[in-house]
């Protein structure tokens, strides 16, 4: 038998994640055989796994040892040599918007490449805000992503309760996200509608004018800000946040994103030597919050980058 301590970041934390985070390799089957043997106790009393646990809870878990790190979890060490610099935007005690250039990862990948969160965890064990072996279920996280040739804005949570308000921010679409890009063409300005739909084996989205099974509405908002020839900055409004909404919509208009290789136009990609899109996630502003979330001081602010690499990337076309 093996016990543990809820942590304030165990606040409100499902039992059944909570042991799936203090154990190793326990299939699925096994785990709630013990919840249905009694064998997983909170307080003294039998757990069920949608049990949401209170900072102080004690866990008591009796269950194989075969099933228990050995050791207890450690951040994986960053190469320093190829650590790029943590910028940081914003930060308070509950949450952090992060700066990712183009090219970073948000998470890590089977290439091994050091990534966003990696960066954002080291950060915080080295202020001494977070000791991986000391938190039995939680570890600092990214709330959103961009894709890995996007530049610009990634909100992370510090702590679970953080974590937990913030996705439900983003569910109930309390966030209004801007984008900056430059596109091949210049596209018609104003609100437009179209429909998407995500295809996961080639991770690739379709775009139509009509809806059809399997579709969802995308709304983009689309600002010129200015144009140099062929090419147009833009202002991207997301009322709706798709997969790839953003560079598959505006290539349904007609001035896909330059440098974009899904979506994009090649000749005009090689023309101008872009090899990743330009598109950069440039701010997010907070709308009203309810008073019981944690996030609440926040509504109405917007945090933004100050001079983005896009602006430059533009004014040097």
């Amino acid at each position: 038998m093996k016990s543990f301590t809820a942590g304030k970041n165990e606040d409100g934390a499902r039992l059944s994640r909570f042991v799936e985070n203090v154990t190793s390799g326990m299939p699925k089957s096994l785990l709630y055989k013990a919840f249905r043997n009694k064998r997983i106790k909170v307080n003294g009393k039998k757990g069920a796994p949608d049990t949401r646990l209170c900072p102080g809870d004690l866990v008591e878990l009796y269950i194989n040892d075969e099933f228990f790190s050995a050791a207890p979890p450690t951040a994986r060490p960053l190469p320093y040599k190829k650590r790029p610099p943590l910028r940081m935007v914003y930060e308070d005690e509950n949450i952090a918007a992060l700066y990712k250039p183009a090219h970073l990862l948000c998470h890590s990948d089977r290439t091994g490449d050091v990534s966003l969160v990696e960066l954002f965890t080291d950060y915080l064990a080295q202020k001494g805000e977070y000791d991986a072996a000391a938190e039995a279920a939680f570890s600092p996280a990214l709330c959103n992503r961009i894709d890995r040739g996007t530049e610009g804005l990634v909100l992370a949570a510090k702590n679970y309760a953080a974590l937990r308000d913030m996705n439900e921010l983003i569910r109930r679409d309390l966030l209004q996200k801007e984008y900056y890009c430059i596109t091949a063409g210049v596209p018609p300005k104003g609100r437009h509608t179209a429909y998407l739909r995500h295809f996961e084996k080639n991770n690739k989205v379709d775009v139509r004018a009509e809806t059809a099974p399997g579709y969802k509405e995308i709304i983009t908002d689309v600002a010129i800000l200015q144009t140099k020839g062929p090419c147009a900055l833009c202002r991207i409004g997301l009322v709706t946040g798709r997969t790839h909404q953003i560079r598959a919509h505006l290539a349904f208009l007609g001035a896909p994103i330059l440098g974009d290789v899904k979506y994009g136009n090649r000749r005009m990609n090689d023309r101008c030597g872009f090899k990743t899109q330009a598109l950069c996630a440039a701010s997010v502003t907070f709308r009203d919050i309810p008073a019981e979330n944690t996030l609440s001081y926040l509504a109405g602010r917007t945090i933004a980058l100050e001079e983005p690499e896009i602006i430059k990337t533009f004014a040097a076309l």
